[in-house]
């Protein structure tokens, strides 16, 4: 008799810890939904000032990591066209392509950033950049419910471009000489005409930076260039880098939420900006002296940073005004 109590007693003490334990997960939840419900009533007044904007977002080959990095980002896209605001995306893929010249054993070079393209390897860049990195992208959009459409900037004639020209001087003679980059473009004309196309429909457009020159030339155009550019000529509300940092920082590491141009300017003059963010800067100044509303810095590779920068207060990268 006594065992059977005992059972019974053990029976009730677990159902009570069992009671217990289902009430804690209920709290745990309800807590949870209500941080949610909170991060959305704080997402809401700027959902309501950017619907209708366009977003140009250059997703950077060093920002896309693995496989789970780009679903993120799809969803993320697709979110902020479910809400109104029209993003055009514009990817780069510098270490794709390295790796394929590898495969391919043929060798590269690089200067001043820029990757030297000659006739082999533009080819290579082309099959890389408008084909594998591309439509992987698109696969992903469209697998988040997006409805994705992937060209470079030779469709349409969207990007016409021109050979860029780099000058160095030689220590020796101190006279300047002119380097041969290849097939390495600068952008000379975007017509906007086929990017607003997009706004008014439920695609969003993924754009290889490629153009196309005067003579029918393919030109490898660097795609924070491409995306700037791209920006200035349909006036964008915003161009949002997604690299592999997480923005301007300070000698001490600390981030820059906001700069301003002149201050900006003034960072690279005094060293603190440097290497290749040099470049970053300088393209999403050149947007803004154009009619882009803002520009930003951020490191694609934190999940829902683009969330994070355009629906909260304090934003999470480098903002340029």
């Amino acid at each position: 008799m006594s065992n059977i109590i005992n059972m019974n007693d053990k029976k009730k003490e677990g159902e009570v810890v069992s009671l217990d334990a289902i009430e804690l997960q209920k709290e745990k939840n309800r807590q949870e939904w209500a941080h949610k419900a909170e991060i959305l009533c704080e997402a809401l007044p700027y959902m309501r000032k950017f619907a209708g904007e366009t977003f140009v977002i250059k997703f950077g080959g060093s920002a896309m990591g693995g496989e789970n990095n780009l679903k993120n980002f799809a969803r993320n896209v697709v979110l902020l066209k479910q809400v109104g605001i029209n993003p055009i995306i514009v990817h780069g893929g510098g270490p794709q392509i390295g790796q394929m010249l590898e495969k391919l054993k043929i060798k590269s070079s690089f200067v001043d950033g820029l990757r030297v393209t000659d006739a082999d390897t533009v080819e290579v860049v082309e099959m890389v950049l408008a084909g594998s990195i591309n439509k992987m992208i698109v696969k992903e959009i469209n697998a988040a419910a997006g409805k994705a459409v992937g060209i470079c900037g030779k469709d349409g004639n969207l990007m016409r471009a021109k050979r860029v020209t780099k000058t160095k001087k030689d220590p020796d003679s101190n006279i300047e000489k002119i380097l041969n980059l290849g097939f390495v473009g600068e952008p000379t004309f975007i017509d906007p005409e086929i990017l607003t196309l997009f706004e008014d429909s439920d695609i969003i457009p993924v754009i290889a930076p490629i153009g196309i020159g005067e003579n029918g030339e393919t030109f490898n155009i660097n795609a924070d260039t491409a995306a700037g550019a791209i920006a200035a000529a349909i006036n964008a509300s915003k161009l949002i880098i997604l690299s592999d940092v997480d923005g301007v920082l300070l000698p001490n590491r600390e981030l820059v939420s906001h700069l301003n141009a002149a201050t900006a300017r003034q960072m690279i003059a005094d060293g603190i900006i440097t290497g290749g963010m040099i470049p970053k800067i300088e393209t999403c100044i050149n947007a803004l002296e154009k009619g882009v509303g803002c520009s930003h810095i951020l490191n694609g590779a934190v999940d829902n940073i683009l969330l994070m920068e355009i629906f909260t207060e304090s934003g999470a990268g480098t903002m340029i005004l």
